[in-house]
């Protein structure tokens, strides 16, 4: 008899004795016992139990699911796993393989150390498609294309990704006939670090306290939007722009440049992008002279979003990297990279249908 812990009755742990045959093989001589398919992998567990587990973990630690059901955590675990891979299951069987048209392209840090993992996305359905590689170079996303085939590869019509030289040649070199497109959010992170340059150069030149202190701590009240302002963080903006000329041209360049990705064809885009830059003249602004000059090397990757075709929605990416950033953060960091990409993968799934 074997004892296998099922579905818990309120406050009551379920245990169901369950007598297993055992078989003696004529043809190998040795004795094998028979395999029910309503036990988990671990045959201590029903596989609905299993289940169970593993949707309570959506939303909760493995250590807290341990303890509320008398678990040990490891476990928990493995249950966890087999709920996951039950997912991209039913998912599979839902949608059928994978076929993206828009990807989107990112780094992940695993660990400390600059120890980087990749993460590629489909875009269209707001799904996170591959999680892998051992960096961020060339070699490691060229293994996602190896991954889709060259077939599948022929499929992608738009790359959506940073600035990052490898993510581009390895886009380059097997899916050629994709468009590329830089990432919004990233090529105004770029803007917002040359903004805050600006600021600790201005600090730093000021040697007047009463000058200072109208710069000191306002970091986030210049790289924010006024519109995402409160009215008192409204006021300080008013006042630190009132206060220092250079600032309130900076402050005034970087809100300006956010209209580019409003044109629809890209001669408008480039005028709008020359004036822009033309408007830096004897402002001595080297931060944003040298961000002028990155968006001129890449200049082909930005303007691909004035298509009408590559209006993409773009902060997928970014939202799947927070996503992303909870999980690590509730488990304390995860050490364990098969873990870590089911978690990723199922992270946008719905859950699995009562069974």
């Amino acid at each position: 008899m074997r004892r296998v812990r099922d579905l818990p009755c309120g406050d009551l742990c379920i245990y169901l004795e369950v007598a297993v045959r055992r078989v003696a093989c004529c043809t190998c001589g040795h004795v094998r016992q028979e395999r029910l398919d309503w036990l988990a992998a671990n045959p201590h567990y029903t596989k609905r139990f299993a289940l169970y587990v593993g949707k309570q973990c959506r939303s909760t630690s493995l250590t807290e699911v341990a303890q509320d059901l008398h678990l040990d955590w490891r476990a928990v675990k493995e249950m966890d796993k087999l709920y996951m891979r039950e997912q991209l299951a039913a998912d599979l069987a839902r949608t059928g393989p994978l076929a993206p048209a828009v990807i989107g392209i990112d780094e992940l840090s695993v660990r400390k150390g600059h120890d980087y993992r990749i993460v590629v996305s489909d875009l269209e359905r707001g799904q996170p498609l591959w999680f892998g590689g051992v960096d961020r170079s060339e070699e490691s996303l060229a293994m996602f294309y190896d991954f889709l085939g060259p077939e599948r590869s022929r499929g992608i019509r738009l790359a959506v990704m940073d600035m990052w030289k490898a993510f581009r040649n390895a886009t380059e070199a097997h899916a050629p006939q994709a468009a590329i497109l830089y990432d919004k959010f990233h090529v105004l992170r770029q803007l917002n670090d040359a903004m805050d340059k600006v600021r600790k150069a201005e600090y730093k030149r000021l040697t007047n306290r009463a000058d200072r202190k109208y710069i000191k701590g306002q970091k986030y009240v210049l790289l924010s939007h006024r519109e995402n302002l409160s009215p008192e963080k409204r006021q300080r903006l008013k006042t630190l722009l009132a206060a220092n000329k250079r600032l309130h041209t900076a402050y005034v360049l970087k809100e300006q440049f956010a209209q580019l990705w409003d044109y629809r064809r890209e001669p408008w885009a480039r005028r709008f992008f020359e004036q822009w830059r033309s408007a830096l003249r004897w402002q001595r602004l080297k931060p944003f002279e040298d961000f002028a000059a990155l968006i001129e090397r890449h200049w082909a990757g930005v303007a691909a979003y004035c298509r009408a075709e590559n209006k993409v929605a773009l902060g997928f990416v970014e939202g799947l990297n927070n996503k992303i950033r909870v999980i690590q953060r509730r488990c304390y960091g995860l050490r364990d990279e098969d873990y870590l990409h089911l978690k990723i993968l199922t992270c946008t799934l719905p859950p699995l249908p009562p069974s």
